[in-house]
C-alpha cells in the first residue's frame, strides 16, 4: 500500500534539522527499496526548509505510522505536525525514473485538500512535467481526501493549475527539491 506523508516544520526548526541529518537519512536508508519519492519543500526564500515529504509503499497503516512517527526529526521535535495519507500511484514509477531528471526546472509540491466528490482522479493530458501523481485517500482507500503531486513547472501558479481549484478546500503548493544524499 502507498503512502503520502508530510512532514511540516516546526517554526525555528532549521537547526534541529541540520543537527539531525545524518540520522534522517540514516533512517531513510532503510527504505530505500520502498520509497517512491522523497525530498524537503522550501518557503518562498528557496533557502529555508519547511518540511519533508516521503511517498513510501508499505504493508500496512501500521507501518506507515511507524515509518513516520519513529522519524528522527519527529522523535526530536522539529516537526509541527504531521500529514499521513493512503496515496495511489497513478504514474506507476518512482520519482527516479522521471525522465526530467532530478535538477532541471523548478519543482514542487501541490497538495489539494479535498472537498466534496473527488476530483483530479485521473491522470492530466499533459503528463511530461509529472514526478509523482495521486490521490490522497482514507485509512480504507475507500474515501477521496484529495490529491498529492510532485511536479516540474515554471512558477507556483503554473503547478498550482495542475489540480482543479474549485474542487478543493484549499490547495499549497510548495517549493520541493528531489531528497536523499547528496
Amino acid at each position: 500500500m502507498e503512502y503520502f506523508c508530510y512532514h511540516r516544520d516546526r517554526p525555528g526548526s532549521a537547526t534541529l534539522r541540520h543537527a539531525l541529518l545524518e540520522e534522517h537519512w540514516s533512517y531513510m536508508d532503510r527504505y530505500a527499496k520502498e520509497l517512491i519519492a522523497r525530498g524537503p519543500t522550501f518557503a518562498d526564500d528557496g533557502e529555508t526548509p519547511t518540511g519533508s515529504v516521503h511517498i513510501v509503499d508499505l504493508p500496512d497503516a501500521a507501518a506507515a505510522r511507524a515509518f513516520a512517527f519513529d522519524e528522527p526529526n519527529y522523535q526530536a521535535g522539529a516537526y509541527r505536525d504531521v500529514l499521513l495519507r493512503r496515496w495511489r500511484n497513478l504514474l506507476g514509477r518512482t520519482m527516479w525514473d522521471f525522465p526530467g531528471g532530478p535538477s532541471d526546472g523548478n519543482r514542487y509540491l501541490v497538495l489539494g485538500l479535498g472537498s466534496g466528490p473527488a476530483a483530479d482522479v485521473a491522470l492530466p493530458p499533459d503528463r511530461d512535467e509529472l514526478i509523482a501523481y495521486g490521490p490522497l485517500l482514507s485509512d480504507d482507500g475507500a474515501t477521496w481526501l484529495g490529491t498529492a503531486v510532485l511536479l516540474r513547472a515554471s512558477d507556483p501558479a503554473t503547478a498550482r493549475a495542475v489540480l482543479t481549484a474549485e474542487r478543493y478546500a484549499a490547495i499549497e503548493v510548495h517549493d520541493w527539491e528531489f531528497g536523499g544524499r547528496r
